[in-house]
């Protein structure tokens, strides 16, 4: 057996056999041979979920070996990519034919198919997650067929699939609504918590992507503001890179967290020290580059999408909460936007959406913190991300989702005997 984790040290699996297919056929024969065994089979990625989404319990298909980009259709600025491939290399892939994605979120580990089964997104208030930029989708079904969907072929699979969990089958190819390569102009700069809280909504709309970080104790906020701009690029120079970005957003910050896990009542006044040392500074480089951020200290995460309406009300009962729990909190708290959608599990149908993300450094304790958050949330509707911590069920989520049932339906067409389900799917989904 392989013994799997994930990169958050939240899930742990030991299959019995580990799949490595390097082809479609291939992926198809793992599934054929699955399902006539009785068994059932979950694909993985890189393992950025910090639930246990990606567990499988008695087969594993791991997609490395299935990687990179297929196609290339110039004219309509869209690729067709294979579904092992990572962000990193689809970035570096899409960078030298001159191309880009609309959005992005901040990191590129996941693959393609990991990142749009559970709804990776980034931020921007016009703009929707990385599945509103999916123009086609390749799966292989519980069957071992293989079918395609679109808007225009196979629409219901469509709907379900772009935020599909992994419960509807193998994700073999993606193929993405791409645009010439552009710039983005990023400013990134310590304010006043209660000016950007006064400011979000104006913010929101008046930057191509605005997001902010809360360091809980401290009344600064990072804020980061990514517009477009035809001017040349000005990226930060190695040395500038190197100082804000390795030594003191991973290895200082690291430090600190480490010294607060050792000594909890230090919490406190190191997150104050952490927001008053805040630094500002503005470049100009390709969007993937200003998009992505390395992030080399460890944390467990859970996040709630919201209405946009109600960001301020849970802002502020989650300042409220923080001073009351019982451990400190090591980690910052993330805010950013999205633009409403029509995919059916996505976090943001139907509204637009202000995204809260609550974390914990590993190793401290954060269950008390989670659940007061996510009581919090679910007064104003809050959708939790299909792949950070929570602990919603079918029954709560259905009443999240207007879709949820014919989610559902569709999965109990195309996996009626649940060949891709484990026990997380079977709480969130009922089987």
């Amino acid at each position: 057996m392989s013994r799997w984790t994930n990169w958050a040290g939240t899930a742990t699996a030991d299959p019995q056999r580990v799949h490595t297919p390097r082809g479609v056929d291939e992926i198809a024969d793992v599934v054929t041979t699955v399902a006539t065994g009785g068994r059932r089979v979950r694909p993985r990625g890189s393992g950025h979920s910090f639930t246990p989404i990606a567990l499988a319990e008695t087969d594993a298909i791991d997609l490395d070996g299935w990687a990179g980009i297929a196609a290339v259709d110039a004219g309509k600025y869209q690729v067709t990519v294979r579904s092992g491939t990572t962000l990193r290399r689809l970035n570096a892939e899409l960078h030298a034919l001159g191309l880009g994605m609309s959005n992005l979120g901040d990191i590129d580990a996941q693959t393609i198919a990991g990142a749009v089964s559970t709804g990776t997104h980034g931020t921007g208030a016009r703009l929707g997650g990385l599945a509103t930029q999916i123009v086609q989708l390749e799966l292989v079904l519980a069957d071992g067929s293989v079918v395609t969907c679109s808007a225009d072929q196979r629409p219901e699979l469509f709907s379900a699939a772009r935020v599909g969990l992994g419960a509807l089958g193998v994700i073999t190819q993606v193929t993405l609504q791409c645009e010439p390569s552009f710039v983005l102009s990023a400013q990134e700069r310590p304010e006043p918590l209660e000016q950007v809280f006064d400011g979000f909504h104006e913010f929101a709309q008046e930057n191509d992507h605005f997001e902010f970080y809360w360091f809980p104790y401290g009344s600064n906020a990072l804020v980061k503001r990514n517009n477009r701009t035809d001017a040349e690029r000005a990226p930060l120079s190695r040395a500038k890179q190197f100082v804000d970005y390795e030594i003191m957003e991973n290895v200082a910050f690291g430090t600190l967290c480490r010294i607060g896990r050792t000594v909890p009542r230090l919490v406190p006044t190191l997150g104050r020290f952490a927001s008053a040392a805040l630094s500002a500074r503005e470049y100009r480089d390709h969007s993937h580059r200003v998009f992505v951020t390395h992030r080399a200290v460890r944390f467990v995460e859970s996040e709630f999408a919201v209405p946009r309406e109600s960001v301020h009300h849970v802002l502020t009962e989650l300042r409220a909460l923080v001073p009351r729990l019982e451990n400190p909190v090591a980690f910052p708290v993330e805010v950013r936007v999205a633009a409403s959608d029509d995919i059916w599990l996505s976090t943001a149908h139907g509204r637009d959406s202000a995204y809260i993300a609550i974390h914990q450094f590993v190793g401290m304790p954060y269950l008390e913190y989670f659940r007061e958050f996510a009581a919090i949330a679910a007064e104003v509707g809050g959708r939790p991300h299909w792949g950070k911590m929570h602990n919603l069920d079918a029954p709560a989520l259905r009443k999240l989702y207007p879709r949820f049932d014919d989610f559902v339906r569709v999965r109990d067409d195309v996996d009626p005997t649940g060949v891709f389900s484990n026990p997380y799917l079977e709480r969130v989904l009922g089987r």
